[in-house]
Protein backbone atom coordinates (compact mmCIF):
# COMPACT_ATOMS: atom_id res chain seq x y z
CA UNK A 1 0.00 0.00 0.00
CA UNK A 2 1.69 3.44 -0.91
CA UNK A 3 1.95 5.59 1.41
CA UNK A 4 -0.05 9.41 1.21
CA UNK A 5 2.07 12.65 2.33
CA UNK A 6 -0.80 14.92 3.40
CA UNK A 7 0.89 18.54 2.08
CA UNK A 8 0.65 22.16 3.89
CA UNK A 9 -3.11 24.10 3.21
CA UNK A 10 -0.81 26.70 2.85
CA UNK A 11 1.48 25.02 -0.17
CA UNK A 12 0.64 25.70 -3.68
CA UNK A 13 -0.21 22.20 -4.52
CA UNK A 14 0.46 22.23 -9.15
CA UNK A 15 -2.14 19.98 -11.02
CA UNK A 16 0.15 16.83 -11.43
CA UNK A 17 1.21 16.43 -7.78
CA UNK A 18 -2.39 16.82 -6.89
CA UNK A 19 -3.49 14.01 -9.23
CA UNK A 20 -0.98 11.82 -7.75
CA UNK A 21 -1.68 12.32 -4.17
CA UNK A 22 -5.25 11.25 -4.57
CA UNK A 23 -4.32 8.31 -6.65
CA UNK A 24 -2.12 7.08 -4.26
CA UNK A 25 -5.33 6.71 -1.85
CA UNK A 26 -6.74 4.48 -4.13
CA UNK A 27 -4.03 1.57 -3.30
CA UNK A 28 -6.41 -0.82 -2.15
CA UNK A 29 -6.65 -4.47 -3.47
CA UNK A 30 -10.65 -3.43 -3.99
CA UNK A 31 -10.42 0.09 -5.63
CA UNK A 32 -7.90 -1.16 -7.99
CA UNK A 33 -11.01 -1.82 -10.90
CA UNK A 34 -11.77 2.29 -9.99
CA UNK A 35 -8.02 3.26 -10.02
CA UNK A 36 -7.12 2.12 -13.52
CA UNK A 37 -10.08 4.70 -14.72
CA UNK A 38 -9.46 7.46 -12.54
CA UNK A 39 -5.99 6.96 -13.57
CA UNK A 40 -6.26 7.33 -17.51
CA UNK A 41 -8.66 10.53 -16.66
CA UNK A 42 -6.49 12.21 -14.12
CA UNK A 43 -3.19 11.94 -15.99
CA UNK A 44 -5.02 13.54 -18.65
CA UNK A 45 -5.84 15.57 -16.74
CA UNK A 46 -3.01 16.51 -15.27
CA UNK A 47 -1.16 16.39 -18.73
CA UNK A 48 -2.95 19.39 -20.10
CA UNK A 49 -2.69 21.75 -16.61
CA UNK A 50 0.70 20.59 -15.74
CA UNK A 51 1.72 24.63 -16.34
CA UNK A 52 -0.34 25.71 -13.43
CA UNK A 53 1.10 26.49 -10.59
CA UNK A 54 -2.12 25.34 -8.23
CA UNK A 55 -5.28 24.05 -8.85
CA UNK A 56 -6.18 26.61 -7.03
CA UNK A 57 -5.39 29.07 -9.71
CA UNK A 58 -7.56 26.33 -12.22
CA UNK A 59 -9.91 28.55 -14.54
CA UNK A 60 -13.59 27.05 -14.32
CA UNK A 61 -14.57 28.09 -18.15
CA UNK A 62 -10.82 26.43 -19.13
CA UNK A 63 -11.74 23.11 -17.18
CA UNK A 64 -14.97 23.00 -18.81
CA UNK A 65 -13.79 23.53 -22.39
CA UNK A 66 -10.80 20.92 -21.87
CA UNK A 67 -13.21 18.55 -20.28
CA UNK A 68 -16.17 19.21 -23.13
CA UNK A 69 -13.11 18.40 -25.51
CA UNK A 70 -11.92 14.85 -24.35
CA UNK A 71 -15.11 13.65 -23.83
CA UNK A 72 -17.99 15.76 -25.41
CA UNK A 73 -18.63 13.16 -28.05
CA UNK A 74 -18.60 10.33 -25.75
CA UNK A 75 -21.22 7.90 -24.98
CA UNK A 76 -22.77 9.12 -21.86
CA UNK A 77 -22.02 6.93 -19.58
CA UNK A 78 -18.08 7.59 -20.74
CA UNK A 79 -18.96 11.64 -19.68
CA UNK A 80 -19.96 10.71 -16.50
CA UNK A 81 -17.47 8.21 -15.70
CA UNK A 82 -14.62 11.20 -16.32
CA UNK A 83 -16.85 13.54 -14.84
CA UNK A 84 -17.04 11.08 -11.63
CA UNK A 85 -12.98 10.78 -11.27
CA UNK A 86 -12.47 14.79 -12.11
CA UNK A 87 -14.84 14.98 -9.21
CA UNK A 88 -13.39 12.49 -6.80
CA UNK A 89 -10.18 14.33 -7.18
CA UNK A 90 -11.46 17.80 -6.86
CA UNK A 91 -13.26 16.89 -3.69
CA UNK A 92 -9.81 15.37 -2.39
CA UNK A 93 -8.12 18.29 -2.97
CA UNK A 94 -11.21 20.28 -1.49
CA UNK A 95 -10.75 18.71 1.75
CA UNK A 96 -6.92 18.65 1.99
CA UNK A 97 -7.45 22.60 1.27
CA UNK A 98 -5.53 23.05 -1.95
CA UNK A 99 -8.36 24.93 -3.24
CA UNK A 100 -11.77 26.43 -2.26
CA UNK A 101 -14.00 26.31 -5.37
CA UNK A 102 -15.15 23.54 -7.76
CA UNK A 103 -14.17 23.95 -11.13
CA UNK A 104 -16.44 21.62 -12.58
CA UNK A 105 -19.08 22.82 -11.20
CA UNK A 106 -20.31 24.24 -14.86
CA UNK A 107 -20.51 20.60 -16.08
CA UNK A 108 -23.38 18.18 -15.80
CA UNK A 109 -24.08 14.38 -15.33
CA UNK A 110 -25.78 12.89 -19.04
CA UNK A 111 -28.79 11.04 -18.86
CA UNK A 112 -27.57 7.67 -20.31
CA UNK A 113 -29.42 6.78 -23.54
CA UNK A 114 -31.76 3.84 -23.26
CA UNK A 115 -30.50 0.81 -24.65
CA UNK A 116 -33.36 -2.07 -24.54
CA UNK A 117 -30.55 -4.26 -26.60
CA UNK A 118 -28.30 -5.29 -24.20
CA UNK A 119 -29.70 -8.76 -23.68
CA UNK A 120 -29.01 -11.48 -26.42
CA UNK A 121 -31.75 -13.78 -27.62
CA UNK A 122 -32.26 -17.12 -26.06
CA UNK A 123 -31.84 -19.11 -28.64
CA UNK A 124 -28.79 -16.85 -29.65
CA UNK A 125 -26.79 -18.31 -26.23
CA UNK A 126 -28.55 -21.66 -26.27
CA UNK A 127 -26.78 -21.48 -29.85
CA UNK A 128 -23.32 -19.82 -28.93
CA UNK A 129 -22.86 -22.13 -25.45
CA UNK A 130 -23.74 -25.85 -27.71
CA UNK A 131 -21.66 -24.40 -30.79
CA UNK A 132 -19.16 -26.88 -32.22
CA UNK A 133 -15.45 -25.84 -32.60
CA UNK A 134 -15.63 -23.23 -29.74
CA UNK A 135 -12.25 -24.51 -26.77
CA UNK A 136 -12.86 -25.72 -23.36
CA UNK A 137 -11.86 -22.63 -21.89
CA UNK A 138 -14.08 -20.25 -23.57
CA UNK A 139 -17.27 -22.86 -23.55
CA UNK A 140 -16.65 -23.15 -20.00
CA UNK A 141 -16.20 -19.13 -18.96
CA UNK A 142 -19.45 -18.51 -21.27
CA UNK A 143 -21.73 -21.15 -20.11
CA UNK A 144 -20.71 -20.25 -16.26
CA UNK A 145 -20.67 -16.69 -16.89
CA UNK A 146 -24.32 -17.27 -18.20
CA UNK A 147 -25.36 -19.78 -15.32
CA UNK A 148 -24.41 -17.86 -12.54
CA UNK A 149 -24.97 -14.00 -14.16
CA UNK A 150 -21.95 -12.82 -12.07
CA UNK A 151 -19.52 -10.54 -13.35
CA UNK A 152 -17.09 -11.38 -15.83
CA UNK A 153 -13.86 -10.24 -13.47
CA UNK A 154 -15.40 -11.76 -10.61
CA UNK A 155 -15.11 -15.00 -12.30
CA UNK A 156 -11.90 -14.90 -14.45
CA UNK A 157 -10.45 -13.79 -10.71
CA UNK A 158 -11.40 -17.45 -9.51
CA UNK A 159 -8.62 -19.56 -8.08
CA UNK A 160 -9.01 -23.35 -8.27
CA UNK A 161 -9.61 -23.48 -4.44
CA UNK A 162 -12.03 -21.31 -4.42
CA UNK A 163 -14.29 -23.68 -6.19
CA UNK A 164 -17.00 -25.60 -3.92
CA UNK A 165 -17.49 -28.45 -7.38
CA UNK A 166 -19.77 -30.95 -5.73
CA UNK A 167 -22.31 -28.26 -4.42
CA UNK A 168 -22.12 -26.32 -7.88
CA UNK A 169 -20.76 -23.01 -6.26
CA UNK A 170 -18.04 -20.41 -5.58
CA UNK A 171 -16.82 -17.42 -3.63
CA UNK A 172 -16.37 -14.22 -5.31
CA UNK A 173 -15.26 -11.13 -4.66
CA UNK A 174 -18.25 -8.65 -5.78
CA UNK A 175 -17.65 -5.17 -7.61
CA UNK A 176 -16.76 -2.94 -4.20
CA UNK A 177 -15.38 -5.62 -2.24
CA UNK A 178 -17.76 -7.67 -0.47
CA UNK A 179 -17.25 -11.60 -0.60
CA UNK A 180 -20.28 -13.36 -1.81
CA UNK A 181 -21.25 -16.87 -2.92
CA UNK A 182 -22.46 -17.41 -7.05
CA UNK A 183 -23.76 -21.38 -7.84
CA UNK A 184 -23.85 -22.96 -11.54
CA UNK A 185 -25.83 -25.25 -12.56
CA UNK A 186 -25.17 -28.76 -15.06
CA UNK A 187 -23.62 -27.39 -17.63
CA UNK A 188 -21.32 -25.53 -15.89
CA UNK A 189 -20.94 -28.52 -13.45
CA UNK A 190 -19.75 -30.96 -16.22
CA UNK A 191 -17.50 -28.86 -18.19
CA UNK A 192 -15.63 -27.70 -14.99
CA UNK A 193 -13.55 -31.23 -14.56
CA UNK A 194 -12.46 -31.43 -17.99
CA UNK A 195 -10.97 -27.81 -17.91
CA UNK A 196 -9.25 -28.34 -14.61
CA UNK A 197 -7.52 -32.06 -15.42
CA UNK A 198 -6.88 -32.69 -12.08
CA UNK A 199 -5.85 -29.01 -10.65
CA UNK A 200 -5.71 -28.25 -7.00
CA UNK A 201 -3.86 -24.97 -7.28
CA UNK A 202 -3.61 -21.16 -9.61
CA UNK A 203 -6.16 -19.28 -11.36
CA UNK A 204 -8.94 -21.21 -13.14
CA UNK A 205 -9.16 -19.89 -16.27
CA UNK A 206 -5.18 -19.77 -17.84
CA UNK A 207 -3.56 -18.43 -20.65
CA UNK A 208 -2.28 -20.95 -23.47
CA UNK A 209 1.11 -20.43 -22.92
CA UNK A 210 3.97 -19.95 -20.25
CA UNK A 211 3.64 -16.35 -18.62
CA UNK A 212 5.96 -14.10 -20.88
CA UNK A 213 6.47 -11.63 -18.05
CA UNK A 214 6.79 -11.62 -14.24
CA UNK A 215 3.33 -11.55 -12.54
CA UNK A 216 2.27 -11.85 -9.28
CA UNK A 217 2.77 -15.28 -7.62
CA UNK A 218 -1.25 -15.80 -7.24
CA UNK A 219 -2.00 -14.85 -11.06
CA UNK A 220 0.16 -17.77 -12.24
CA UNK A 221 -0.40 -21.61 -12.23
CA UNK A 222 2.63 -23.24 -10.26
CA UNK A 223 2.35 -25.80 -12.11
CA UNK A 224 2.11 -24.87 -15.82
CA UNK A 225 3.79 -21.43 -15.48
CA UNK A 226 0.60 -20.39 -17.42
CA UNK A 227 -1.11 -16.98 -16.01
CA UNK A 228 -4.65 -15.93 -15.63
CA UNK A 229 -6.52 -15.35 -18.46
CA UNK A 230 -7.37 -11.55 -18.57
CA UNK A 231 -10.64 -9.53 -19.06
CA UNK A 232 -9.15 -7.97 -22.37
CA UNK A 233 -8.36 -11.47 -24.21
CA UNK A 234 -11.70 -13.06 -22.86
CA UNK A 235 -13.29 -10.33 -24.54
CA UNK A 236 -11.24 -9.71 -27.47
CA UNK A 237 -12.28 -14.06 -27.80
CA UNK A 238 -15.76 -13.17 -26.99
CA UNK A 239 -16.45 -10.30 -29.71
CA UNK A 240 -14.64 -12.60 -32.55
CA UNK A 241 -17.22 -15.62 -31.85
CA UNK A 242 -20.34 -13.26 -31.19
CA UNK A 243 -19.31 -10.78 -33.80
CA UNK A 244 -18.89 -7.68 -31.26
CA UNK A 245 -20.78 -9.12 -28.34
CA UNK A 246 -19.37 -8.49 -25.09
CA UNK A 247 -18.99 -10.94 -21.68
CA UNK A 248 -20.99 -8.25 -20.06
CA UNK A 249 -24.21 -9.18 -22.23
CA UNK A 250 -24.03 -12.62 -21.12
CA UNK A 251 -24.79 -11.25 -17.55
CA UNK A 252 -26.92 -8.90 -18.92
CA UNK A 253 -28.88 -11.84 -21.11
CA UNK A 254 -29.20 -14.03 -17.67
CA UNK A 255 -30.63 -11.18 -15.93
CA UNK A 256 -33.10 -10.36 -18.17
CA UNK A 257 -34.08 -13.95 -18.98
CA UNK A 258 -34.69 -14.82 -15.41
CA UNK A 259 -36.86 -11.31 -15.13
CA UNK A 260 -38.77 -12.36 -17.93
CA UNK A 261 -39.61 -15.86 -16.56
CA UNK A 262 -41.38 -14.42 -13.27
CA UNK A 263 -38.09 -14.34 -10.78
CA UNK A 264 -38.65 -12.15 -7.95
CA UNK A 265 -36.17 -9.30 -7.10
CA UNK A 266 -35.26 -10.64 -4.09
CA UNK A 267 -33.20 -13.55 -5.98
CA UNK A 268 -32.35 -11.62 -9.26
CA UNK A 269 -30.10 -9.39 -6.39
CA UNK A 270 -28.78 -12.83 -5.08
CA UNK A 271 -27.79 -13.75 -8.29
CA UNK A 272 -26.37 -10.71 -9.37
CA UNK A 273 -24.71 -9.18 -6.39
CA UNK A 274 -26.63 -5.64 -6.67
CA UNK A 275 -26.75 -4.37 -3.34
CA UNK A 276 -29.08 -1.36 -5.20
CA UNK A 277 -32.69 -2.58 -6.84
CA UNK A 278 -31.94 0.87 -8.89
CA UNK A 279 -28.59 -0.42 -10.31
CA UNK A 280 -30.49 -4.19 -10.73
CA UNK A 281 -33.59 -2.53 -12.78
CA UNK A 282 -31.44 -2.02 -16.34
CA UNK A 283 -31.27 -5.57 -15.82
CA UNK A 284 -34.45 -6.59 -15.55
CA UNK A 285 -36.24 -4.67 -19.11
CA UNK A 286 -38.66 -7.45 -20.94
CA UNK A 287 -38.78 -7.69 -24.06
CA UNK A 288 -40.76 -7.19 -26.65
CA UNK A 289 -41.06 -10.98 -27.58
CA UNK A 290 -41.39 -11.92 -23.82
CA UNK A 291 -44.14 -9.44 -23.70
CA UNK A 292 -45.85 -10.89 -26.72
CA UNK A 293 -45.40 -14.12 -24.97
CA UNK A 294 -47.21 -12.99 -21.97
CA UNK A 295 -50.02 -11.73 -23.49
CA UNK A 296 -50.44 -14.50 -25.62
CA UNK A 297 -50.58 -16.81 -22.89
CA UNK A 298 -53.01 -14.91 -20.44
CA UNK A 299 -55.18 -14.07 -24.06
CA UNK A 300 -58.90 -15.34 -22.81
CA UNK A 301 -60.04 -15.35 -26.24
CA UNK A 302 -57.34 -17.69 -26.78
CA UNK A 303 -58.85 -20.54 -24.55
CA UNK A 304 -61.94 -20.82 -26.45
Amino acid sequence: MGTVHQLAAAERVSPPVAARAYLATLSHAETAGTKRVYDAVLRRFADHFTGSTAVDELDATAVTEWFTSQWGQRAPDTWNTALSALRAGVAYWAGQGWLTTDPTAALRRRRPRPDRSRALDRAAVEELLIREGIALRERTLWRMLYETAARAGEVLGLDVPDLDLPNRRARVRRKGGQLDTIVWQTGTARLLPRLLRGRTGGPVFLTERRARVELAPGDVDPASGRARLSYRQAEDLFKAATGGATLHQLRHSALTHDAEDGVNTAMLQARSGHVSVRSLARYTRISADALARHQAERDPARRR
